[in-house]
């Protein structure tokens, strides 16, 4: 025999035995695998909740009340100018402490008439 031979032959019994390790080693887990026993699970006492606590509400930044634009109404009819504010001021102060108060602006006439608590008025600018 030659060397190598002899090489194979000593290295065939430790390869078997290698092999059949590898083999109880691939078997082993299967063996392993039994069914599980059943967990019987008891039921828990309910442990108290803690209470929740509603969440912070978000408050939006305040923003800045946008400037209120200046309105000024005029009257104009042949040449003639006067302010709406004007009008209701003279309204006002010849209707009293009125709490209704409707005013009809007539510039053909150069007059504003009112009804002020069912009675009426005339109030000339």
């Amino acid at each position: 025999m030659t060397k190598t031979a002899k090489t194979v032959e000593a290295a065939a019994p430790e390869a078997v035995k290698a092999a059949e390790t590898v083999k109880e080693t691939a078997e082993a887990p299967k063996a392993a695998k039994k069914p599980a026993a059943k967990k019987t699970t008891a039921k828990k006492a309910a442990a108290p909740k803690a209470e929740k606590k509603p969440a912070a509400k978000k408050t939006p930044a305040k923003k800045a009340a946008p400037k209120a634009a200046s309105v000024k109404v005029f009257v104009e009819y042949q040449g003639r100018q006067i302010s709406a504010d004007d009008i209701l001021e003279a309204v006002k102060a010849a209707a009293g402490k009125a709490k209704n108060l409707e005013v009809y602006v007539k510039p053909e006439d150069g007059a504003a008439y009112y009804v002020a608590d069912g009675e009426g008025g005339k109030v000339e600018f």
